[in-house]
């Protein structure tokens, strides 16, 4: 019985260590991903829409928690499907259209599958939380299994992370009971971020366009290789492509 009662703990332990392997493993796979983008924007591109990526995995304590709030079944069946920020990534950008840019990129990923977009951009929460927010499922392969296994990723500016860093701490230092005059004070705030992002949207289209007029009066072609810059004539880059056609 004893012996019996040592296999069941065993196999327990096995299940939930694979359960979160599983996430890690997940975590790791768009990260790769991500990294992979921002290396080809660092050498190919004129500049890199990626500023910063975060990654976190929540604690095992922290998922039953909630569970427990939303008030699903305790079971690893039922985490997997309602849970589904248990691998968390964030990403900051410099401008409004490098998120969408990056949505449309990962979506154009092979083996990762879009199950839900929250544009909360478009759409701020009452707050003035604004955020792009995406659930991916992503494939994972193990020894004895595959699983598809979800990764939430926000995709933000600078100034909108900014802002919820700064709203998460205040949240957190009221007990979650803010007082109605410092909420008023961080929507005020939240509408300046948004001003301040589409301000720079503009000069950042201005300074594009400007760039791309100096180019083609130049004559030259800013290229990157091994991680230095070069101006190459856009007659030699002409002919180099032709003769790869």
């Amino acid at each position: 019985m004893e012996s019996k009662k040592n296999i069941n703990i065993k196999q327990i332990k096995t299940e939930l260590t694979r359960f979160m392997m599983s996430y890690k493993f997940a975590l790791d796979e768009v990260n790769t991903k991500i990294d992979i983008l921002r290396q080809e924007f660092r050498y190919i591109h004129d500049y890199n829409p990626i500023e910063h990526v975060k990654s976190r995995l929540k604690t095992p304590e922290s998922i039953v928690k909630k569970v427990n709030r939303k008030g699903h079944e305790l079971t690893v069946s039922s985490i997997k499907e309602n849970i589904r920020d248990i691998a968390g990534i964030r990403i900051t950008c410099s401008f409004i259209s490098d998120i969408y840019e990056l949505r449309d990129m990962l979506q154009n990923q092979k083996n990762i599958k879009v199950i839900e977009c929250k544009d909360y951009i478009k759409n701020p929460k009452p707050n003035g939380y604004k955020s792009l927010h995406l659930i991916l499922q992503i494939p994972i392969f193990m020894s004895d299994r595959a699983d598809d296994v979800y990764v939430e990723v926000q995709i933000r500016t600078i100034a909108m992370d900014f802002w919820a860093s700064l709203e998460h701490k205040i949240y957190y230092k009221y007990d979650k009971e803010i007082p109605e005059g410092l909420k008023e004070e961080l929507k005020m705030a939240a509408d300046t971020v948004s001003q301040l992002d589409e301000k720079m949207e503009s000069i950042h289209k201005e300074v594009s366009q400007f760039k791309e007029k100096e180019d083609l009066n130049d004559g030259l072609q800013e290229v990157f290789i091994d991680n230095e810059r070069f101006n190459i004539p856009h007659d030699f880059l002409t002919k180099y492509m032709q003769s790869w056609g």
